[in-house]
């Protein structure tokens, strides 16, 4: 079966997204993600993000059409010539964080992230955060506005506004990345291997609350944090070519 005949679009609720929706299935006709081998969002990046943990479980990649602001993870919006593009695509296979988080009362939250793992002060004090890896204390104390561990893929997106490094997609590495620490003095973080599992100890968690979020899933109250690649899941993008996530990185650096 011709791959114009098993399209999934998804849009967000925005109107812009709404209106090509309607467009392309007029169009293209329209398919369940089930039963599709190729998924469209349309809408921006965090609908990306959105659309990716949704159909996880599925074969079909995702390929995005930017109907939002930035769009890093999108491509430009057309409405002709999609099936052409969708048959040149490249595909970036990418995978997520896993985190597990422990608040005060003991209830322990798992959740994934393709962008990053972050942990937030939630009063007006600074928190103060022990940092592990792989079983072994790499820092004592961590005096900040709040940490976070990214994957390359999400390296332009948090990690970059908290002044961390833009990580090519084929590194194997994460950023951790520091917000405002203040102890060490403006101290900005490590390259960790992609197999590397971070641990963040809250200390003084009643006088200096944390909140830990991964894609906009959101923990208070955490004592604990451990954060791992997982390497059984795997989110597969489509980009036109020339424009795929590693150049992407690539020029952004040079913006």
């Amino acid at each position: 079966m011709p791959i114009r005949d098993q399209i999934a679009f998804l849009a967000s609720p925005v109107a812009i997204a709404q209106d090509a929706l309607r467009a392309l299935t007029a169009r293209y006709g329209q398919c369940a993600p089930q039963e599709s081998n190729v998924i469209v969002a349309l809408g921006g990046d965090g609908f990306m993000l959105q659309t990716l943990h949704a159909t996880q479980a599925l074969p079909a990649p995702v390929y995005g059409m930017n109907c939002g602001t930035i769009g890093f993870l999108m491509n430009e919006y057309a409405e002709t010539g999609l099936t052409a593009r969708l048959d040149a695509a490249e595909q970036e296979v990418i995978n997520p964080l896993r985190m597990r988080a422990i608040t005060k009362n003991g209830t322990s939250h798992e959740a994934l992230a393709i962008n990053e793992v972050s942990l937030l002060r939630e009063g007006p004090q600074a928190a103060k955060l022990r940092i592990s890896v792989d079983g072994k204390e790499r820092m004592a104390e961590l005096v900040c506005d709040g940490a976070l561990v990214s994957t390359p893929a999400g390296s332009t997106a948090y990690n970059y506004s908290a002044h961390g490094p833009i990580l090519p997609i084929g590194s194997d590495v994460l950023a951790l990345t520091a917000m405002s620490a203040f102890r060490p003095r403006r101290w900005r973080g490590a390259l960790l291997p992609k197999i590397a599992k971070v641990r963040f100890d809250v200390l003084q968690p009643k006088k200096r609350p944390v909140m830990a979020e991964a894609d906009s899933n959101s923990v208070r109250d955490v004592i604990s944090v451990e954060i791992e690649s997982d390497p059984n899941i795997q989110h597969r993008i489509l980009f036109d070519p020339g424009h795929g996530l590693e150049e992407r990185l690539i020029s952004e650096q040079f913006t």
